[in-house]
């Protein structure tokens, strides 16, 4: 694991690339990005630390937003070249929740997509797209997403490419809440399976059932033939 705010470049060395990230699948970029690239790279995994300030001293090239839970504030992204990365075939799934949105429609294959970062939300120009499995938990796709991003910000340091706007209907997403985690109203296995996969990454509300005193949190879900066999956790409400 490497430590919070790492550098990888001394400040007398060219501009580099920023990683920021607040996702611990993320920490290990810079030190592979860098051999692949032979350009530096800073990284980035605090909010406090992104800056307009540090920024401007580090004067990076671009920005790289690869998993980031916080708003970008304006003042940074109207200054600097900031790329995020969006897990729908924008426009359509703009957004919150955009794995669990897919796959709660039944929609298993999906594209990450490299926007500039504008005002509105997720709206922004696209570098490029790759496509993205949503099969397995969420922390699997997690970690494959994590991998495909990787060689995203690589093609976009050794071939830089302006983004072109985006074409097509929008279909915005709302970023779904705790309570959209119960499986209650579901009726079919396929669902439910799905709905405890999607969940299935730390930091996201467990698919779950309640009774008067009782609460069922599902996890680590197998799929056979007319049964999920699962993980649970259950506690007092």
């Amino acid at each position: 694991m490497l430590a919070h705010n790492t550098l990888f470049y001394t400040m007398t060395e060219q501009q580099p690339y920023i990683i920021a990230t607040s996702r611990k699948a993320y920490p290990s970029f810079g030190t592979q990005l860098q051999p692949l690239t032979g350009e530096p790279f800073v990284l980035i995994e605090s909010k406090e630390d992104l800056t307009l300030e540090r920024l401007r001293a580090l004067r990076p090239k671009k920005i790289f937003f690869p998993h980031w839970s916080f708003i970008i504030p304006e003042s940074i992204f109207s200054e600097f070249e900031c790329v995020i990365f969006h897990m729908t075939d924008v426009p359509f799934g703009r957004g919150g929740s955009p794995l669990q949105n897919l796959i709660a429609r039944g929609i298993y294959e999906t594209k990450i997509s490299a926007l500039r970062c504008v005002k509105e939300l997720d709206a922004g120009p696209v570098y490029m797209k790759k496509p993205l499995s949503l099969y397995g938990t969420a922390e699997e796709i997690f970690v494959r997403a994590a991998r495909q991003i990787e060689l995203m910000i690589a093609d976009m340091v050794l071939h830089p490419c302006t983004p072109e706007e985006q074409t097509g209907e929008v279909v915005s997403f709302a970023r779904r809440k705790p309570e959209e985690s119960n499986v209650a109203h579901l009726e079919t296995l396929e669902t439910i399976f799905d709905y405890i996969r999607m969940l299935d990454a730390e930091g996201y509300p467990k698919a779950f059932l309640e009774t008067q005193h009782l609460r069922f949190e599902f996890s680590r879900a197998s799929y056979k033939p007319n049964e999920i066999l699962a993980d649970v956790r259950i506690t007092c409400k």
